[in-house]
Formats: C-alpha cells, structure tokens, sequence
C-alpha cells in the first residue's frame, strides 16, 4: 500500500468502475424489497452549488440499503426551471447588448434549450465527483417528451374534474420580469413608507399608496365600527386631483379598526384584500397599472408615469388642493419583491389558470395526519417531526394557485382558444355587464379547449377549426410537483394498463415495483414551494402518497453564516473542495456534528478534520496489511463463532464493542439520525479501535488476533462507506487482495458477519 492515500488517484478509477459494473441499478438485488428514492432534480442552467453535496444523505440511505439487500433505485434528473433559467439567460443576453424581446418565441426557446444542454453536462460530472451513486441508466428531465406527456394528462384530468379553471384575477406581478409568480416567489421584507391620511369626503383614511386612487371603487369600514355606520351603504362625495366624484362605502370586517382612521381605500385590481372585499360586494375591477409598471389612461394627466414617480406627483397635487391631513413618515409595514430581480411586485389583474386547492390540500394534510379518506392510500412521516408545524400552516392557508406563467421557457399550456367562440363571450359579457355590472367570471372557460398537448382539429362547441394556443408556459412547480409519479411512469420499459388512478394505462414495471417511493430527502425551504405540492398532485393522479418519508436537510451557509447565493457572490463549487479534500472528507463534514433540519456553515476545521480522518483510515489498512499473516483466509460466518475463535480477553471485548456498535449505526440510521453515526463511526474508529485496541494488539500480535484485527476492520469499513465511499472501497479492495464482490453490494454486517465473500 502507499504510504499516503491520494483522493485523486482513487475516485475517478473506482466510480467508473461501479458505473460501468452497474452496480447503481435496483437489478443487482432483483430480488430484493423496493427502496426508491428520486434525486430532487438541480435546476439545468448552471453548475450546482455547494448546497447540492447535501444529496449526500440521500447517497447513505441508498448504499446503506443497497448493502441490505433491497432493490435500491436512485433516480437522477434535472429541472428546466421555467423563470430561473429564463432569468440566467435573460442576464446573458444583456451583457450582449441584446434583449429577450428581440427573438420569436421560438428563437429565444431554441437559443435558451441550447443554453442548458451545455449546463446538463456539467451537472452530471459534479454529481459523479461526489460519488453519488445514481442509476444514470434511468435519467430523467422536466422537458423529456415523455414527461411533457405525462404533465399534459395531469392538467387535462384536473381541467375534466372541475380542478383547473380559468379566471381574470389578482396575481404577484413582476413589470421587470414580465411574468406573475406564485405567492411562494414573492419575497416579503420590512420597508419604512410614509403613511399618507388623506381626505375622502367627510372621511379620512390612511394609505401608503395614494397612487392607485385612481383605481379606488369604494371606501370600507369594519361592520362593527360605530363611528361610520351612518355612511355604510351610501355614496359620498369626493374631491379628487382629476376633480370631484362619488363613492360607495361598505362594510366589511376585513377592515382593520385600528389601523389609521379604521376607513381604508379599495381599490379591488390592485390589493389582494381589496380583491377580496371586491368580489364580497360586487365591487368592480378598475385597473390603473399597467403590466409595464406605468399609470394608464383612468390616472389622467399622471398617465404614462412610473409608480416611484406618480406616487409623487399626486401627492404633490393633493397637497396642492388641501387632500392630506396629515403624513407619518415612520410607518414600517411588509412589502412583497421579487425573489429574482428585487422589483417590488405588483398585484395585478390577469386571466390566468388556477388549480382549485381546497380538496387536493386536505388530502396533503390528512397524509401527515394519519386520515386520509377511502380511496386514498399511504401514510407520510415527516423527520424531523417539528416540521409538521410549517407543513399543516402553508396547507391550510394556501390560496388557488396560479399555475400560468408569461415566459417562453417551460412546457407551454395545452390550451386552445376558439377566436369565434371568445368572440362570441366578449358579446355575452359585455351584455352582462351593461344589465348589471357583474363581474362574469362563469364565462372565462368558455372558447378555451383543453388536451394532452395535440393540437384540436377544430372547436367542440362551433366546429371552427381557427383555434390559438395559449402563450404561456406552466408554473414550474406544476411539473415538477409530479416528479414522483412521472419518473416512475415514463420508464422506458413497455407500459400496461392497470386500472387504479386518473393516469391509470400509464403503467410501467418501475412504477408498479418503486411507487410510492421511499424517501423524499430535501432541504427544508422547500416544504411549501415544492414538497406540499408533490404530495397534494400525487394523491390526486395516483390515489397514493408520493412517498412515505420525508426527510429534511438545513441549509448549508457560507463560512459567515450567510447564504449562499451568487449574487452576492459567495457561492462555492463542490468540486473546488473536492479537488482539495477529496470526496469522502466533504461527505463526512457535511453530516458529522449536524442534525438533521440543522443549519450549518461551510466549515473549514472540519473538513480539514474529515480529510485527517480520511487518512486515519488509511494508515490503520496500512498498519493491518504490514503485521497480518499472509495468505490468510477470512472466514468467519458468524459474530458468535468469532468469539468463539477469540483467544484473549481484549479481542473478545472488542468483538463485543464492534457488535454493539453495528446493532447502535443500524438503528440510528434507520432513524435518520446521521450525525450520531458519523460521530460514533469517527470517535470508535479513531479513539477506542486505533489508539486502543490496535496499540495493544501489535504487542502480542500473531495469526488469531491478526484474523480478528482485520475482520473487525473490514466491518468497521462496511459501516463506514455510505458516508466515505471510495478510501472504504479501495480499503476493501486492497486488504483482499482483490475481492469479487466490491464493497458497495456486500452485506451490512448486521445481515452476515464474517463472511470471505462479503464479510
């Protein structure tokens, strides 16, 4: 053996090897129980950061099963990630001068697919760097064809089930972007805001926008509020900068009595409350902002300005005419950006399509809950279990959820309208509304057809074949809320039909044998934006849980405790640690001392400790290999009969720690709780193994403690190569002289204990 072990002489050689062995694939157990878990798939437009090496503890509980005897699938994959791949591209195209509006849609979507299948790549070699044993043979992306498929049935079944509709309404608008996001994109942080009290008539209210009362519709009260019941139900008048006018005033109990003067503007097309409040009392929408962050034509001479601006000049007018009572320059309020560009987002009007919540999310809770109704099958854990707090939180108060999104990249919605037909509802609504004014809501699926992504010859309801798809694309988290499922579905394998759920003829062996999965191990900022989400789509197109755990990490912060992001620039290639640690030692730091659902930083010390550990290894395998007999055979069957074979007190004892040791790493990690095997395999290793037992077994070292020392070495490398894959195999390797069977499929000790084979 060489004196000190090279991470970089070892790594490539040995992933290969297993690769091309195929030793990732559920088929090397064939026979043995289903474990399946689906890799979180990495967004395709870039190098993963450092945060993706947490995917190590998705790699320990697939080798840690794989090595007890079950089917193990790790399926890979990567996210087209609609608005953050578009965003990353847009960024591009700038720095060349140039901008997305200068292409068709089909230019800039062929210039963007170009762009991350030059990142796919990348991906992969980072994924193999880390040693993640992955069945590459089974790879999966969000715009494979047969995904695409798969998503289209999902919306065209929840379109069907009265689940899908489409709606003109209030959505998280980004005028930079260009594009609506769903709640979960819009950012919240605390702003200092003058708070304006301006006159209404014989009221006053507070705002902090004076700029949308050109959008106003009525004035609100609480119903409760004793002060204003004289002026509930009746019109007031008003001097406005545009001149005087008139306007209703209700009451409703979303009013807060003790915010300003208890009166509040509505202004129904620009506030989420307002909207509300709007649609309670038939209030209708006036909209005064456009999509491109401007006043329209119902703002006047104020017309044309963008919002910063306006809000000035109307208040100056208003303090002209004597509007503004008073100003409070000290309000701090929550105000909602852009997670991407930092825009403040604007809640605007837009025909859109939303997914009915309410059903699909009692599903998701009673998952957790242990209650799902009949038809519904599978119970969901979470680990750790605090999380359940966050989980039940975000279901229960989760909106309809809009799932359009204004951009080119993504799967674009299978939806066509008829020109004739939508003529025809122009008409419809517009004679409504001259009747009485309604909002026609009942109207907006009309003229619309739905389908599993074929163009329709021709309209259902008229027979015209002029027919226009929708320009936009699904909300990402649409597709990848079924990734579960549809990895599973779409094998390559020949499909069958089993009757069992809406997408029920998309059968495939994979599916039958790997679904529900196992695991889902991510970090816990997705619990709302993605988690959730799987769980309430799988249970609608499967009728099952999309997985019966779910496992999550903390995020993993720069050496500062900051996240890591680049815009701030402090983001960290996984390979660039790799190159220095090696593998196996960023592995181990990033489990060791850190429980799950933890934060932790990017700690240095420790990965200096991990690669010392590292070493540590190997030069017990060197110390084993110069003072063991050679030629000996191991063969051991049983724990017992190496007890039995134990001549001196010390072996016996230590044979005794070693199996209390299998039977402690076996439970903990069956609980996932990682960091105490990581902790108790480095402190038995490194104190109670190497400065004690071997220090006293190379005094008196001969053929019985030779064939125990390594025998409990071997063990010891079998519980260690989950979290440190290559040192542990090539260890394995070495000391055998060459083995048939690698370490990655031997037994866990805990299954045979001793054997030649597989020891």
């Amino acid at each position: 053996m060489d004196k000190v072990y090279n991470h970089k002489d070892v790594e490539d050689k040995i992933y290969k090897e297993w690769e091309e062995k195929g030793f990732f694939k559920p088929e090397v157990h064939p026979d043995g129980k289903p474990y399946c878990i689906i890799l979180p798939p990495p967004n395709a437009n870039g190098d993963l950061h450092f945060g993706h090496a947490m995917f190590t503890v998705e790699d320990i509980l697939i080798r840690y099963h794989r090595m007890k005897g079950f089917s193990a699938l790790w399926l890979p994959g990567t996210d087209h990630a609609g608005i953050e791949t578009q965003f990353v591209f847009e960024q591009k195209l700038r720095k060349e001068g140039k901008s997305r509006l200068d292409y068709s849609q089909e230019e800039l979507y062929k210039m963007i697919a170009d762009f991350v299948d030059a990142s796919k790549g990348k991906i992969q070699n980072q994924l193999r760097k880390l040693g993640f044993s992955l069945d590459w043979s089974r790879e999966k992306y969000t715009l494979d064809p047969d995904i695409v498929r798969l998503v289209y049935k999902t919306f065209k079944h929840m379109y069907e089930d009265g689940l899908v509709y489409r709606a003109k309404r209030l959505v998280n608008y980004c005028t930079k972007d260009g594009t609506s996001f769903s709640d979960l994109e819009v950012v919240y942080e605390e702003r200092k805001d003058p708070l304006y009290y301006i006159k209404y008539g014989p009221l006053t209210l507070a705002t902090t926008r004076p700029e949308t009362k050109f959008g106003d519709t009525a004035v609100a009260v609480h119903s409760k509020d004793k002060r204003y019941q004289q002026y509930v139900g009746k019109e007031i008048e008003i001097e406005t900068v545009l001149g005087k006018a008139k306007i209703k005033v209700v009451a409703d109990d979303a009013v807060d009595p003790e915010f300003g003067t208890g009166v509040v503007k509505v202004t129904p097309a620009h506030d989420f409350t307002d909207f509300d409040i709007g649609q309670r009392h038939n209030l209708p929408l006036k909209q005064v902002i456009g999509f491109d962050g401007k006043l329209n034509e119902h703002a006047g001479k104020f017309a044309g300005l963008y919002l910063t601006k306006a809000r000035l000049a109307v208040v100056e007018e208003m303090q002209k005419k004597g509007l503004i009572e008073k100003i409070d320059t000290e309000y701090v309020h929550r105000i909602g950006i852009c997670y991407k560009c930092k825009t403040v987002i604007e809640p605007l009007p837009l025909k859109q399509w939303f997914v009915k919540v309410e059903d699909l999310k009692k599903n998701a809770i009673d998952a957790v809950k242990k209650s799902l109704p009949a038809g519904r099958q599978g119970e969901i854990k979470l680990h750790p279990k605090r999380f359940e707090v966050q989980y039940f939180q975000w279901l229960e108060n989760l909106r309809d959820w809009n799932i359009s999104r204004q951009i080119v990249w993504g799967i674009r919605i299978p939806a066509w309208r008829c020109v004739r037909c939508a003529q025809n509802q122009k008409s419809k609504i517009k004679n409504q509304k001259d009747n009485n004014n309604e909002t026609m809501e009942q109207f907006n699926n009309e003229g619309w057809v739905v389908t599993e992504g074929e163009k329709p010859e021709k309209c259902p309801v008229c027979g015209s074949a002029d027919l226009k798809q929708d320009t936009d694309t699904f909300d990402t988290w649409f597709s990848s809320g079924q990734w579960p499922f549809v990895t599973l579905m779409s094998d390559s394998s020949a499909k069958f039909k089993v009757q069992s759920s809406k997408l029920g003829d998309e059968r495939s062996p994979d599916f039958e044998k790997f679904y529900p999965t196992s695991v889902m191990e991510t970090g816990y900022d997705l619990i709302k934006a993605w988690v959730s989400r799987m769980v309430m789509m799988g249970l609608y197109a499967t009728k099952k849980v999309p997985f019966y755990n779910i496992v999550l990490h903390g995020l993993v912060n720069d050496p500062y405790g900051k996240k890591m992001s680049k815009s701030k620039g402090n983001v960290i290639n996984p390979l660039e640690l790799i190159e220095q640690y090696g593998a196996d030692a960023v592995r181990f730091a990033l489990i060791y001392g850190t429980a799950l659902g933890n934060d932790q930083i990017l700690s240095y010390p420790k990965l200096e400790a991990a690669r010392k550990f590292t070493n540590k290894l190997w030069n017990i395998g060197r110390f084993i290999d110069m003072k063991r007999i050679k030629n000996q055979e191991l063969g051991i069957m049983e724990i017992g009969e190496l007890q039995k074979l134990a001549k001196h007190e010390n072996d016996k004892e230590m044979i005794k720690k070693v199996e209390e040791l299998i039977e402690q790493v076996t439970k903990d990690l069956d609980a996932y709780n990682l960091h105490f095997v990581a902790e108790n395999l480095y402190n038995f290793t490194w104190h109670t193994f190497a400065d004690k037992y071997i220090e006293d077994v190379k005094n008196r070292i001969d053929e019985n403690s030779s064939l125990i020392l390594t025998t409990l070495y071997l063990i010891l490398l079998k519980l260690l190569h989950p979290f440190m894959p290559f040192v542990t195999e090539e260890l394995w390797s070495t000391l055998q002289g060459g083995t048939d069977t690698p370490l990655i499929i031997t037994k866990w000790p805990r299954e045979s204990f001793g054997k030649r084979s597989g020891i």
